[in-house]
This record gives structure tokens, C-alpha cells and sequence, in this order.
């Protein structure tokens, strides 16, 4: 099925075309989901949220990028904004403790538990500081990274998915790595 005869369809609403929707995607939004949220649940949330989020917005898809980088594009800024929020929460539990508010707090730190498929060190406690490590990156290079290194898309889908120029992708990058690189050689050094 070609791609705009395909769109129209999803914009008549016609069920197979959702459905074929659901099967070319559902696992690649869902990869994408668990490379920013290694959290399983979490992940499969926001990825329903992304699909609704198609659902009620293929009307306005103008057809400037591939379907497919729309999509991703919708899935890499659900997953921010649940990272936003997520944060958020625990900013203000925060707060509230330090003013004497007795409200339960969750205390485990959001990026403990990883489930990804994709990250195949055998250590989990590896895994679990290098997802630390990332998630101290600022928004726009934990964005590159991830979208590069965690979901392996190259630097022109990149570019595409966040509309950034190519430049500035490929800085982002650098600034990454190097970044991870002084925090990770941190924390072995404070662990020896």
C-alpha cells in the first residue's frame, strides 16, 4: 500500500488501515519507548498514549516527513513529557518533606529498574548507571543519544525525528559522549 493512499485511509478512520497501523508499528514505538522509560509498564504506557496521540492528530499530519518519522517524533516527545512529569512528581514530593507534609514518597530512583531489550550488558547495576548517567544529560542531548545509541537510528532520521540540522545532531552527540564519559570515569574512579 503506498504511503499517502495509507494515510488517507487512517484519516477516513478505516479499521485495517489502523490495524496494519498497529502491526507495522506497535513494536517500534515500543522500542522506542523503553530506550527513554526503561520501565516496562511505564514504556507500554506512554506507547498507547503515542498510538491515541496518532489517532486523534492523522488529520493534521501534512505529509512534510515519511509517516514513520512522524510517528517516531510523537513517541520521542510522549516519552519527554512523561519523563517531565515523572520528575516533576518527584520534585514536589520532595518539597513537600522538606515542609513537614507527611505524604508517602516513591524513593526509588526513576531510573532503577531496567527492562530493555536492547541494552545487553550482562551487569545490571552497569546498566542501571549508565541510564543514571543519561538521564543527567541535558534534555536535547539525552534526546540525540538515545534516539542514536539506545534506539539505533542514524543521525539523518535524527535530524528528521527532532528537527535539528544536521550540525547540531552530530554536536549534540559529541557533547554526549563526552559528557558520559567524564561521569562514568567519576563514578569507577569514586568506586575503587
Amino acid at each position: 500500500m503506498k504511503e499517502q493512499h495509507f494515510i488517507d485511509e487512517l484519516i477516513k478512520g478505516k479499521q485495517a488501515a489502523y490495524s496494519q497501523l498497529l502491526e507495522d508499528y506497535q513494536q517500534k514505538v515500543f522500542g522506542t519507548c523503553i530506550s527513554f522509560i526503561p520501565n516496562k509498564e511505564d514504556a507500554e504506557d506512554v506507547a498507547q498514549e503515542v498510538f491515541l496521540e496518532i489517532f486523534k492528530s492523522i488529520k493534521k499530519f501534512k505529509g512534510d516527513s515519511k509517516l514513520s518519522t512522524w510517528i517516531y517524533k510523537i513517541a520521542t516527545n510522549k516519552c519527554l513529557e512523561f519523563i517531565r512529569k515523572k520528575n516533576s512528581k518527584k520534585r514536589f514530593a520532595f518539597m513537600q518533606t522538606i515542609f513537614g507534609n507527611e505524604i508517602p514518597i516513591d524513593k526509588t530512583s526513576y531510573f532503577t529498574e531496567v527492562n530493555h531489550p536492547g541494552v545487553l550488558l550482562e551487569n545490571k547495576e552497569k546498566s542501571t548507571i549508565i541510564f543514571k548517567a543519561i538521564n543527567t544529560l541535558s534534555e536535547s542531548q539525552r534526546v540525540v543519544f538515545t534516539l542514536a545509541k539506545v534506539d539505533g537510528k542514524s543521525y539523518q532520521e535524527i535530524v528528521e525525528i527532532t528537527g535539528r540540522s544536521l550540525s547540531s545532531v552530530e554536536s549534540l552527540m559529541f557533547r554526549a559522549k563526552k559528557n558520559l564519559q567524564e561521569k562514568l570515569e567519576d563514578f569507577y574512579k569514586n568506586e575503587n
